[in-house]
Parts: C-alpha cells; sequence; structure tokens
C-alpha cells in the first residue's frame, strides 16, 4: 500500500455500494464486483483474472471455493479461498449467460481489466460520496472483518494472511484498521 492506505467500509456503506449496484446498468456483474473484495479479499488484478473454472467445481457448478491459481494472483499468492454464500449467490446470478472465460466481463463480452476495476470502483465511491476510498478498500474490509472474527472461528491472524496471499503477517497487520470502541471495552476488561 503506498500512501495513505485505502478506507475500510462499514456494513452502511457496503450495503448502499451494493444498493447503488443494483440499480446499475449491469447489476449482477456489479455486486459480483462487490463481494469479490469485501467477501473474498480479493485485489482488483484477481477479480480481473478470476474465470469460472476457478470458481465452479467438478461439475461446472458455482462450488463453495475460490481457486485462485499463482497465475491469477499478485506476486504468485494463490490460494484456496471459502465462499461466502453471498458471493456464491451473486456468481449464480451472474452466470446465466456465462459458462467458461471471464466471470467479470466488459460491455464488449472481454474481460475487464484490473485498471477498468479501479476506475469502476472509483467511480463508485465518488457516486456515493466516499472519500478515501478505493479499489482496495474492500480488500481492507475483509481483512479487518476476518481479523476481528478470526478467534471467534478458531482461527489466527495467520489464517486471515493465508486468505489474502500475504507472504508476511507484519503486511496483513497493516490492513487491519483498529476499532476505539472495542479497545475501551478491552481496557475494562483488564
Amino acid at each position: 500500500m503506498r500512501g495513505q492506505p485505502a478506507k475500510v467500509l462499514g456494513g452502511r456503506d457496503v450495503r448502499r455500494a451494493l444498493n447503488l449496484a443494483r440499480c446499475s446498468r449491469h447489476p449482477d456483474r456489479n455486486i459480483a464486483i462487490i463481494l469479490l473484495t469485501v467477501k473474498a479479499g480479493l485485489r482488483a488484478c484477481e477479480v480481473s483474472r478470476l474465470t469460472w473454472r476457478m470458481v465452479t467445481d467438478s461439475r461446472g457448478r458455482v462450488g463453495t471455493m475460490i481457486e485462485l491459481p499463482t497465475q491469477a494472483a499478485k506476486k504468485g499468492s494463490g490460494r484456496r479461498i471459502p465462499m461466502h454464500p453471498t458471493l456464491r449467490d451473486a456468481l449464480i446470478a451472474l452466470r446465466v449467460d456465462a459458462t467458461d472465460g471471464p466471470v467479470i466481463r466488459s460491455e464488449r463480452s472481454g474481460a475487464m481489466t484490473a485498471g477498468s476495476i479501479v476506475n469502476w470502483f472509483a467511480q463508485l465511491y465518488d457516486e456515493l460520496g466516499l472519500t478515501g476510498c478505493s479499489s482496495h478498500s474492500g480488500r481492507r474490509t475483509f481483512v479487518t472483518q476476518t481479523a476481528r472474527l478470526a478467534t471467534k472461528a478458531g482461527g489466527s491472524l495467520r489464517d486471515v494472511q493465508l486468505l489474502v496471499g500475504h507472504r508476511s503477517l507484519k503486511t496483513t497487520q497493516g490492513y487491519i484498521d483498529g476499532d476505539e470502541a472495542a479497545q475501551r471495552r478491552l481496557v475494562r476488561l483488564l
């Protein structure tokens, strides 16, 4: 992350983004783009490289895992990501017309580029009046939320690190946004 890190989205911000996507020209695609970042922690370049084979099972149906191969991930950080049910539903809705090739297609039917996804998010957050947000905001939101829930699931920050494909735990920790209310509750527990 260069410069100022992208802001983490609150639950209301995500709902507003999804509502705006529902009213867009390509609602199923746009909802999937948002959810791939917020519910799977994918980078813009990974969203653009995602193919149907990476999200389908051996029977060709949308599966329960995203199999992100090394060549589709940044710095060779291929990984398996369990699919959130809301994301799975969005991909099923999007798949009506597609059986192979890129999951996220441009209006001309080719894969959207990473740059076009970055620009798409910039326009979305501008329309919502969210300053400091970028295509990386969904990923930071995913990292922050999974880090906060890791112990409830019997996991740790190492599990979050593996989900997002960071080589260093220090990088993962840099993505996690602090919560002042949680800090106050922690101190009161002492």
